[in-house]
């Protein structure tokens, strides 16, 4: 018997049907004598629906309300989920966040978890039952409903395994698990049977939207065992997020293509060439809350350096604005800004072993006529920002080039 979180998305309990079809897999589970907790997203687009309508009332939503009010849709979803093991002769109980007693800090729309109490789940569990929580969501010191970011639901399974130490955390989405690139762009991209921590980590920052980073990181910080499996296949074994074996096989060089379309760049020319200029450039966006992803800094002309950086697409605007704002003081001659690139990543751990990696992918997009405009690089991944119109050829021709189509490339 084992201890398994089941974790399913919005497309998996889109409707009473598939709700229905949620209750008969993990009755299926039950049924082998296994204890499961089951984590819920929102149907599919509800939280969007929620969103828009807080924006009908109020340009820029009330963070505290808005937590309270799009944390209804994993309400309505895992009480349908109760009723529907309910009728098929199963022991349910469902929680929302604040009942589990998930306490996060204060962060409205984005909050981090600090604790869960497991005592109640538990003791359903012993009892027999099939524990349904909400994704999403927690409470804070002061018992303010508070969610933890979109996707969160996924952080939230991966943070029940972790306090309940369980045997694995399931994953249920949409696809069948990792893929070397999204199989929309690159129809031959293949399901990988296992991808490290490491990689899945570099994967999910760099655009893959398998799993939200987060959960990954929490999954990787307390040795829980992840699985992405698909809720529209009776069989299969999905994707093993693991950690890599020192005695293993040799790793390929890589694993998967990650992109991204959401990036902007803002380039601040001719600031002066002395300590503290990122400080002053980054200062003021980083007290605005906005991620900071790539940054390159060249010395120019006459004692002055160009600062570039890139953004998320939605933080354009503002970014651009608080730069600008800020031109005079930086000494900078100007600022300039462009939405229109996007971000290709190469990823594998094999790479820490293989010289040439860089050079071979160079070379690919320079036989592509693809332009380099930020290169990013750590041990285990290379980064490269191009115009947006050129991202699914270069997503293309190095998926070819690294044939990764190829079954143990």
């Amino acid at each position: 018997m084992a201890l398994i979180v089941q974790k399913y998305g919005g497309t998996s309990v889109a409707n009473v049907e598939r709700i229905r079809a949620v209750a008969e897999r993990v009755a299926k589970f039950k049924m082998l004598g296994h204890q499961v907790v089951v984590v819920l997203s929102a149907m599919s687009g509800e939280t969007n629906r929620l969103i828009a309508l807080a924006k009908e009332i109020q340009a820029r939503p009330d963070p505290r309300e808005l937590d309270m009010l799009v944390s209804t849709g994993e309400q309505v979803t895992i009480s349908l989920l109760a009723m529907a093991l309910k009728d098929l002769g199963l022991k349910a109980k469902s929680y929302t966040g604040g009942q589990v007693r998930i306490l996060t800090d204060n962060a409205f729309t984005k909050a981090r978890i600090l604790s869960i109490d497991e005592g109640n789940m538990r003791r359903d569990l012993d009892s027999g039952h099939v524990v349904v929580v909400a994704g999403f969501q927690g409470v804070d010191a002061d018992g303010n409903i508070t969610t933890l970011g979109r996707g969160g639901s996924d952080t939230t399974g991966v943070a029940l395994a972790a306090a309940l130490k369980a045997d694995e955390c399931q994953i249920y989405t949409d696809v069948d698990g990792v893929y070397t690139t999204d199989p929309r762009i690159v129809p031959e991209a293949r399901r990988l049977k296992t991808v490290t921590f490491e990689e899945m980590l570099e994967m999910a920052s760099l655009g893959s939207k398998v799993l939200q980073i987060r959960a990954v990181e929490f999954a990787g910080k307390y040795h829980v065992k992840l699985r992405v499996l698909s809720s529209f296949q009776d069989e299969g074994d999905g994707t093993l997020i693991t950690f890599e074996e020192n005695d293993s096989m040799e790793q390929p060089v890589i694993s998967g293509i990650a992109f991204n379309r959401d990036e902007a760049k803002i380039t601040v020319v001719g600031v002066p060439d002395q300590p503290g200029v990122a400080y002053k450039i980054l200062g003021p966006v980083a007290d605005a809350n906005i991620d900071v992803d790539m940054i390159v800094q060249n010395v120019g002309h006459e004692n002055t350096t160009d600062f570039t950086f890139t953004v998320h697409r939605n933080d354009f605007n503002k970014t651009l604005d608080i730069v600008k704002a800020h031109a005079a003081a930086i000494g900078a001659r100007t600022v300039t800004g462009d939405d229109k690139i996007a971000k290709v990543s190469i990823v594998g751990v094999g790479m820490r072993s293989h010289v040439g990696v860089a050079r071979k992918m160079f070379e690919m997009l320079s036989k592509e006529n693809i332009n380099l405009q930020m290169i990013s690089t750590s041990e285990i991944k290379i980064s490269v920002v191009v115009e947006d119109k050129y991202m699914e050829l270069a997503v293309r021709a190095l998926h070819q080039g690294f044939e990764l189509d190829k079954a143990g490339a």
